[in-house]
């Protein structure tokens, strides 16, 4: 299967809504209460994406898999279950840790180990665990960094205000 990733286009929302809505509830298992699910079309905070250089992987002409970045923050990653395990999400976080730079970072469902092993393997660490709210519902959620050290999260992205909170919105 060849993969290719390219710029996100306006007529791909529907594709990623898919692909979000696909596996979303993957990413909250163990983490969050499922009701805490909210499909991106509905989702207040699907409206960051437009602040975000968005990539999309395809296969076939098919939009697979998304990312986002809103340097430093990480602020997308989603893979459809379908293409689970078969180095998609590998193939995005690549892609865009040029575009993150060394003060990268990211949240994470505390208790999504496929993510997480992913973002270690590709040179994150854990910064810190606490409780973040999801849809109105408290949940395990991590801070991820290239270089916690660097405090990436304390430093301005294009988009400050837009910038999800994990205390208080989607992560």
């Amino acid at each position: 299967m060849k993969i290719s990733i390219r710029k996100y286009r306006k007529d791909d929302w529907n594709a990623i809504c898919s692909v979000h809505d696909r596996s979303r509830p993957d990413e909250l298992k163990g983490s969050f209460d499922p009701a805490a699910f909210v499909p991106l079309a509905e989702d207040p905070e699907g409206s960051y994406i437009a602040h975000c250089d968005m990539y999309v992987a395809e296969a076939d002409s098919k939009v697979i898999a998304f990312a986002g970045v809103d340097a430093p923050y990480f602020a997308w990653l989603y893979v459809d279950p379908e293409f689970y395990r078969k180095g998609i999400g590998r193939l995005l976080v690549r892609h865009c840790l040029p575009l993150l730079g060394e003060d990268a970072w990211a949240y994470a469902c505390g208790n999504n180990e496929p993510a997480l092993s992913l973002y270690l393997s590709e040179g994150f660490v854990i910064e810190s665990r606490f409780r973040g709210k999801n849809a109105g519902y408290e949940g395990d959620t991590v801070r991820i960094a290239l270089n916690p050290e660097r405090e990436g999260w304390r430093k301005p992205n294009k988009s400050d205000d837009a910038t999800p909170d994990p205390g208080t919105g989607s992560l």
